[in-house]
């Protein structure tokens, strides 16, 4: 085994977490992979994976020679594919908002994969900052504006936000003619992660962005709880429509101030800069490309 197959075997471990799922993969023994490892390691004279019996990660050093591994190793797959077509292969690691990977992509990931048979595909789900390189990501999908000029940006979409509560609230309280005529009315209150603090509510009146802040009796971070709290009566929420779709339809919660409605929120793939030639990767962002651009967002 030379050393480019080292560095495959070695990236194959720290993703797939598992000597013996990497050596599968790689239609290897187990024992071929582990000495293979322990030579590779003895040459470099550095430890880059820390094992259990259940468990193998990579080190601090491990981790930092993973993400030029994964470098060297997409340049090697674009040189070859210069000069041939090949399919897709190999493993692919996504990470996307749960809601979002359940109502968008699931429903077709079978065609997606039955297209590319060499790929394989991991999906994390989160709202949080990852780093992509370090923990060897090769493409977030979020919402919200993009700041990491790290990063290559790819445009999906804009997602459509709404406000709405429940009907018993809205019995209540009345319902809202406009932003201006908004005394009386509360929010269930969603806290930002980036400052920790109550995000206004967003309206767009004649052409201008109107932030305005109404009393909450109950805050959360949590999207999944703020719908919750809604549908239970506890305020007026803005929220993307697609994740209220049922609950519009069932009359569960009421779109209000639809002539209103916040700025649309934009979708975004984003990949880190040395990866964008990977044809796995290439052949995924046209994929969702062609989703989103199909969706109702």
């Amino acid at each position: 085994m030379d050393r480019f197959d080292r560095m495959q075997l070695f990236v194959r471990v720290v993703e797939r977490r598992s000597f013996s799922a990497a050596a599968s993969d790689l239609g290897l023994s187990r024992s071929t992979a582990t000495e293979a490892m322990k030579r590779f390691e003895s040459d470099l004279g550095v430890r880059l994976l820390e094992r259990t019996t259940r468990h193998v990660a990579p080190t601090l050093d491990g981790e930092a020679f993973y993400a030029r591994c994964k470098r060297i190793l997409a340049e090697v797959d674009e040189a070859e594919n210069t000069f041939r077509d090949v399919q897709p292969r190999g493993l692919l690691r996504v990470d996307a908002h749960g809601l979002l990977t359940r109502t968008f992509l699931l429903p077709r990931l079978s065609d997606f994969l039955a297209r590319y048979p060499g790929l394989d595909l991991h999906l994390g789900q989160g709202d949080r900052l990852v780093d992509l390189v370090r923990e060897g990501v090769d493409c977030v999908i979020r919402a919200g504006a993009a700041s990491d000029s790290g990063l290559i940006m790819r445009r999906l979409g804009a997602i459509t936000e709404i406000t709405c509560a429940s009907p018993a609230y809205l019995e209540q309280h009345g319902v809202p003619e406009s932003p201006d005529r908004l005394d009386g009315q509360v929010a269930v209150g969603f806290l930002s992660s980036r400052t920790s603090q109550v995000l206004p509510l967003e309206f767009v009146v004649d052409g201008a962005v109107r932030e305005i802040s109404l009393p909450s009796r109950v805050t959360v971070n949590n999207s999944d709880t703020m719908a919750d709290l809604a549908r239970l009566g506890f305020g007026l929420i803005q929220a993307p429509r697609y994740r209220l779709v049922d609950d519009l339809r069932t009359g569960k919660l009421v779109e209000v101030l639809a002539d209103f409605r916040p700025t649309p929120t934009p979708l975004t793939a984003l990949y880190p800069q040395n990866r964008h030639t990977a044809p796995r990767l290439r052949v995924f962002l046209d994929w969702i490309v062609s989703i989103f651009a199909e969706a109702k967002i």
